[in-house]
């Protein structure tokens, strides 16, 4: 017998909790070989022989070695902090109204935007600055598409007629594209299912 699309569905989250349980195992277990502990309020850091070894590593700034075309690049690459930030604000601010009034979930910030590269030892301080940049870009990006995505869901949880590359999670479970009956039937069921932060 075969398995219905929302049986399919479940075991690929069942099996995606399997995959983020065993990196967790690992992340712990390397964690504890390269000294990794937690403070008081859980961020990692490192024990001092730990961060000494580290250090050992990092490199000096090069700058001399730089490929003229990355130098180019730079202000290209650090001028998108600006709309980075601008969006990230953005979002919050629509979330706080829209959300608020619609009484869903809002997303935690602190869930998609984490800067914490910059404590390794063996980084410089340009390499720092690029994982700060990189960390904080890339978790704005991730925290306005589940805003994004959870926005879809209240209003309109349709998949497209057109396939759709690197859809969210929450769409595989919208309605089929001219379902007009499941669509109807359905949308309080979506509504909820966003109450309860789902």
């Amino acid at each position: 017998m075969s398995e219905t699309l929302e049986q399919l569905i479940e075991r690929l989250r069942q099996v995606e909790a399997q995959v983020e349980a065993a990196f967790a195992a690992r992340a712990q277990a390397h964690a504890a070989e390269h000294g990794v502990e937690r403070d008081a309020a859980g961020r990692p850091c490192f024990k001092a022989d730990a961060l000494r070894r580290q250090r050992a590593h990092r490199k000096g700034l090069g700058l001399a070695r730089v490929p003229w075309p990355t130098l180019l690049t730079m202000p290209l690459i650090y001028g998108m902090a600006l709309p980075l930030m601008i969006l990230d604000l953005s979002v919050s601010l629509y979330q706080l109204g829209c959300f608020t009034a619609w009484r869903i979930q809002r997303v935690r910030r602190a869930d998609y935007v984490v800067v914490d590269r910059h404590r390794l030892g063996y980084l410089n301080p340009v390499q720092k600055l690029n994982c700060v940049f990189c960390g904080y870009g890339n978790g704005v990006i991730a925290y306005a598409r589940e805003i994004t995505a959870r926005t879809e869901q209240y209003w309109c949880p349709i998949k497209h007629a057109l396939k759709v590359k690197g859809s969210h999670e929450r769409y595989a479970a919208f309605q089929a594209y001219g379902d007009a009956e499941g669509f109807v039937r359905s949308s309080g069921a979506y509504r909820e299912r966003l109450r309860r932060g789902e």
